[in-house]
Order: structure tokens, then sequence, then C-alpha cells
């Protein structure tokens, strides 16, 4: 009797069990322009190389979606911009993982893959990478009603080089759309908060002001490249009277992205300081949704 009990219990255990895995929908990756980037339509069907933890090669931008699942959505989105020096992206731990990550927290992300002008024999410029950025974030406002997504909470996550690119969409003025710009490129590109986790020191000329998006900032102290660009950048929001936190670690050096492969406990925490800093905002819902366990 018992083991006809258990026998009946096994198709319900087996979808709980599951429910984790299909609940999250699949990463789907949609291009930035729909015939490849203005100007180098020809390049369009270039293959990338991935390999490890990088991508190169990106000559067809685009934005890879992870969504919650519905009953965990809170309606903010992030784009994510990986860094790489512009060489290379960081598709892994700087890019999908973070993706996962945050739709799993119940945000929409968005991974962004660019045009990288510093690769060897790069046909491309500064400016073709930022436009790849501005336009993430214009087509995450596009598709905000089809996937859930308030048009006013779509923030920026930046690493590195990445961080140079979003700092350039959140406090510079857009470039302008090469080709014939479309209905997208009227949107704004201005994300509405923004994460710059230890930001690059390239630059664009920038407005910073009192009404600047929301800004979370994290660096170790000892990272030579970019613990000062990070600290430029308090020092400018402090001036202009904006909304600014910063976190700037004792040690860790260069690419702690989640604190996945670190010793130091401080750094390992820096996830939770990111969406302690969200929640803080208004940002992960109210009520708070209920998350799955990973």
């Amino acid at each position: 009797m018992k083991r006809c009990w258990l026998m009946a219990l096994m198709p319900l255990i087996a979808l709980s069990l599951s429910a984790p895995l299909i609940a999250q929908q699949a990463p789907v990756r949609t291009p930035l322009w729909a015939h490849g980037a203005p100007g180098f339509e020809d390049r369009a069907g270039i293959p990338e190389r991935v390999e490890d933890y990088w991508t190169k090669g990106v000559n067809n931008p685009g934005i890879t979606a992870f969504l919650p699942a519905p009953a965990n959505a809170t309606g903010t989105a992030i784009v994510v911009v990986p860094g790489g020096g512009h060489q290379l992206l960081v598709t892994t731990t700087e890019g999908d993982d973070v993706g996962r990550w945050l739709a799993h927290r119940g945000i929409a992300a968005f991974v962004v893959r660019y045009r990288l002008f510093r690769e060897a024999g790069s046909p491309y410029t500064l400016e073709d990478a930022r436009a790849d950025v501005e336009r993430a974030v214009r087509s995450v406002r596009a598709r905000a009603a089809g996937d859930g997504i308030d048009p006013h909470r779509i923030g920026i996550w930046g690493f590195s080089a990445g961080g140079e690119l979003a700092r350039m969409a959140a406090f510079s003025p857009p470039v302008p759309a090469r080709g014939t710009p479309d209905a997208i490129d009227a949107l704004s590109a201005r994300p509405d908060f923004a994460i710059l986790e230890f930001p690059g020191p390239l630059h664009a000329a920038e407005q910073v002001s009192a009404d600047s998006p929301p800004l979370l900032l994290g660096a170790a102290n000892d990272d030579a490249c970019c613990s000062a660009p990070t600290v430029d950048l308090l020092q400018a929001y402090r001036k202009a009277g904006a909304s600014v936190e910063i976190h700037l670690y004792a040690a860790g050096g260069h690419a702690f992205n989640l604190g996945e492969d670190t010793p130091l406990v401080s750094l390992q925490h820096w996830p939770q300081t990111v969406l302690d800093w969200l929640s803080d905002r208004g940002l992960l819902g109210q009520p708070a949704p209920v998350f799955t366990p990973k």
C-alpha cells in the first residue's frame, strides 16, 4: 500500500523538482538591427569566435534576453555590458552568467554583444561600440510592454570596458544613428539607473547633474586601471548633488565580477550589495516577489 502511494506521488514530486528549471525562460539573442549594423550590413554574416570565457569578431551586434519567470518578475530590466578591453567580450562571468543571476532574481536582463574597436583588424570605432550599447537600451525600451518591463525602470550594468560604454550611455549625449533612423532610434538611450563595476578610464563629454540616473559604483582600491575612474565619478556626482553609492574595497584587483572566484568575503558579498541597492531604489517590486531557489 505504501509503495502504491509513493508511486502515485512520483509524478508530482518530479514536477515540483523540475519547476525551477522550466519556469525561467530560455535565453534568446536578437540582432540590434534586422539587416546588420548600419553601414556594415555586408559583415553581418561573419561568424563570431567563441572560446572558453570570451567572444571575438562581433559583426552583427545583438542582445541576449534572460527573462524571469512571470511569477517572479519585478518589472525591472538591466542591460548588461561585458568588459574585455574592447579586444574581446567576457561573455561568461561578465555577461551571460550575470544575465542568468539577474533573471533568477526577477530582473529581466539583456546582455549586449557589441563591436570591438581594438580587436586586431577591426573596421569599427569607439562610436560604433557606443551606438550598439545605446541601441540596446532603446531596444529594451521598445520591447518593454511585451516583456512585462516598466519602460521607466531600465538600467545598465557595465563591467570594465563595458563600464566605459555604460558610463557614456548614462551621462553623454548619444552618438548620431548611422543610416536611416527608425522608430527605435526615436526612443531614449539613457538608462534610468546605472551600476558601474570597475569602469575603465575612457569617457565622453559628460553631463552629470542633480537628475542624473542613480548610480552604484564598485571597485577595488588596488585596481591600478579602474579605481581612479570610479572615484572620479563619485566626486562628479557629489558635486552635482546626484544620488550615488560607492563600495571601494580594500583589495581584490580587477574583474571580481560577482565574487565567484575570490577568497575575499567582502567581494563575495558584492552581489547582495547590488540587490540591496536595487531594493532601496524600489526596483525589486512591491510586494517583493517570491524567488525560486537556484
